[in-house]
């Protein structure tokens, strides 16, 4: 068994996910271990350390996460992929990978240049980022920064260039991998150095587990033929035309993160404790978010590269539509569940003895509105992919822009002059988001010459119909049964509750699905054969396994 084992997880490893579903679903997969893991670290995080502890470690991210944002995720997506693919299928590998060594340099240069200055000056940023701040949590982030930027940054920008290069051969397991090992690292650094290091554990576990991400994925790069080339010509064509394309997304991703510092801004005059409070109320509804909404959109992506390269804009429409949908079904459940079940979500995630009853209130009303726009952050991620594919840059930026700029205007009018609590953070994030995906829909319409609307429109009707529902059926049972058959005041009848209002909501869900004629209800039954099948594929003879590929589900 053990011999078939390592057989079959190197075949797993290796394998090539040629379909939209076989990606979303290697993605799907391991993307629910990331978060589940995620959400391990955080319940560390909130049982160990105090809530203005946590405060302090998550304002710390700001400056990383602006460097890598600019960097990676405008070159990325946007350009990167894109133009490696073209290359890879038009020239061939060779000069594909000449192409993202490039690139690779081109990143870990501009890296240390924009990080060498912010090392420097990381101090007098502080003031601005965390004006609320006392003197002793501002000396505190800024070591933390620090550490980050240094042993985060590198190996991140890095491993997610390498990513794109496995996603465009369409091996997605391992990149998939990388955040689950990027989460283990974190935790290693709690359990081990906790004691020893107090909150600067989390802070190292960050670093280890940002080299655990580019490490996992190495193996299977070399094993695909690449290897590295040091030299950067910045004349290079498909140097030049990854540079062209992500400038304009770059910029939209530079005024974004003001709004992102804005809320940091504004959290830190109502407490410490107010920024880790929004920080575990976005990390929850990520969840359905990366699951679902990114997955998609990262599956679809290559294919989507494709056709529009081939100014394919039949087969491009019909990829879409039902990555839209299929989106829409998975994730429109999911707010239900978030918004009526939000007080007991959040005290099974972060319910321990230093996270009190107040901040499991406040955590509980911010993630609720954050719900309410899960479906329109999920989908902007398919309708922005939708334009990188076809090679343009600017529009979704200047969509973005505007946006950005409701958030930070609605978010400024709330905190500080409605002196509105910080889940009102999460009311102006939704109000962005929605009108964020309407115009990212409507501009993307009218550039492919419109979508078959009755496609367009039915089938995300039927779902809020069926949400909708489900959400009373979650409801009722929670109520119903709390202190009536449940003691909600002990864990295990609190889980006890949450899993029967759930099942009760998801049951209604797919009954309705199956009863309107929802397609994407078929799409379930698919992924829960896959997942069905996972073990088997692992432990079966190899034989078996190859036998098996000619009956997979396409």
């Amino acid at each position: 068994m053990f011999r078939n084992f390592l057989a079959n997880s190197s075949a797993i490893l290796l394998k090539k996910q040629s379909t939209l579903l076989s990606a979303a679903t290697v993605i799907m997969f391991t993307v629910l271990i990331s978060r589940v893991l995620g959400l391990m670290r955080d319940r560390l995080l909130a049982g160990f350390f105090s809530v203005d502890e946590l405060g302090i470690y998550f304002a710390a991210f700001r400056l990383p996460n602006l460097l890598f944002e600019l960097l990676v995720m405008g070159a990325l997506a946007t350009a990167f992929i894109p133009v490696f693919t073209k290359h890879l299928s038009q020239e061939g590998e060779t000069r594909a990978f000449a192409i993202a060594a490039q690139i690779i340099n081109l990143g870990f240069l501009t890296v240390i240049v924009l990080m060498l200055p912010l090392l420097i000056f990381t101090r007098p940023i502080s003031y601005l980022l965390v004006p609320g701040f006392s003197e002793s949590q501002r000396e505190l982030m800024v070591s933390f920064t620090r550490i980050m930027l240094v042993g985060q940054l590198l190996p991140m920008v890095i491993g997610n260039f390498v990513t794109g290069i496995l996603q465009s051969f369409q091996r997605f397991l391992l990149p998939a991998l990388a955040p689950v090992v990027y989460n283990i690292g974190i935790i290693l650094g709690i359990l081990l150095f906790r004691s020893s290091l107090g909150l600067y554990s989390a802070v190292w576990g960050v670093a280890l587990g940002a080299v655990f991400y580019l490490v996992i994925q190495l193996p299977l790069l070399f094993k695909l033929g690449y290897r590295h080339n040091w030299q950067l010509k910045l004349h290079e064509p498909g140097v030049r035309q990854v540079v062209k394309l992500m400038l304009p997304r770059t910029f939209g991703l530079a005024v974004s993160q003001i709004d992102t510092t804005v809320d940091l801004m504004l959290a830190s005059y109502l407490g410490a404790r107010s920024i880790t409070i929004f920080n575990f109320a976005q990390h929850l509804q990520q969840l359905p978010i990366g699951l679902f909404g990114a997955t998609f959109a990262q599956a679809a992506l290559p294919t989507l590269s494709i056709t529009g390269a081939k100014t394919d804009l039949v087969e491009f429409k019909k990829l879409f539509l039902a990555s839209m949908h299929q989106i829409l079904f998975f994730v429109l459940p999911a707010s239900a569940m978030l918004i009526v079940l939000r007080t007991p979500i959040v005290r099974l995630v972060f319910g321990a003895a230093r996270f009190d009853w107040d901040a499991t209130v406040t955590t509980g009303q911010t993630l609720s509105f954050f719900a309410v726009s899960i479906f329109a952050q999920s989908l902007v991620q398919l309708y922005a992919r939708g334009f990188y594919a076809l090679l343009d840059t600017k529009t979704p930026v200047i969509i973005g822009i505007f946006s950005v700029v409701v958030n930070t205007v609605l978010s400024i009018v709330l905190v500080s002059i409605l002196n509105w609590p910080v889940w009102s953070l999460a009311v102006s994030t939704s109000v962005a988001s929605i009108l964020n995906a309407l115009l990212l829909l409507v501009f993307l319409y009218r550039k492919i010459s419109g979508f078959d609307l009755k496609a367009l429109i039915i089938p995300p009707f039927k779902m809020l119909i069926a949400a909708c529902t489900t959400a009373v059926f979650l409801y009722v049972p929670m109520k119903l049964f709390d202190q009536l058959i449940f003691d909600t005041t002990r864990v295990l009848d609190l889980i006890l509750l949450t899993t029967v209002a759930a099942i009760s909501g998801l049951s209604v869900y797919i009954f309705l699905a199956w009863f309107l004629d929802i397609e994407e209800v078929a799409t379930f039954f698919k992924l829960m054969q896959k997942f069905k099948r996972a073990p088997r594929m692992i432990f079966a003879e190899p034989e078996t396994l190859v036998n098996d590929e000619h009956s997979q589900i396409p």
